[in-house]
């Protein structure tokens, strides 16, 4: 991932960045394409999501 341009989504704005262009506890990334930055929040979504039934099912407290 370190070759080509990487891409953040802006936490604060919303907004994609072609690099780093904001203080880096704004942004998350890096991401590979501007799609992906675009999906940042929906990804961490799902990837919450996923933790957490596997902390259930770990837990014993699965559906």
């Amino acid at each position: 991932m370190n070759e080509g341009t990487q891409y953040y989504y802006n936490l604060t704005t919303g907004a994609v960045e072609e690099g780093p262009q904001s203080s880096m506890s704004d942004l998350m990334g890096p991401y590979a394409s501007r799609e992906e930055a675009q999906k940042a929040l929906a990804t961490a979504a799902k990837r919450n999501e996923k933790w957490d039934q596997d902390d259930a099912s770990w837990e014993g407290e699965a559906d």
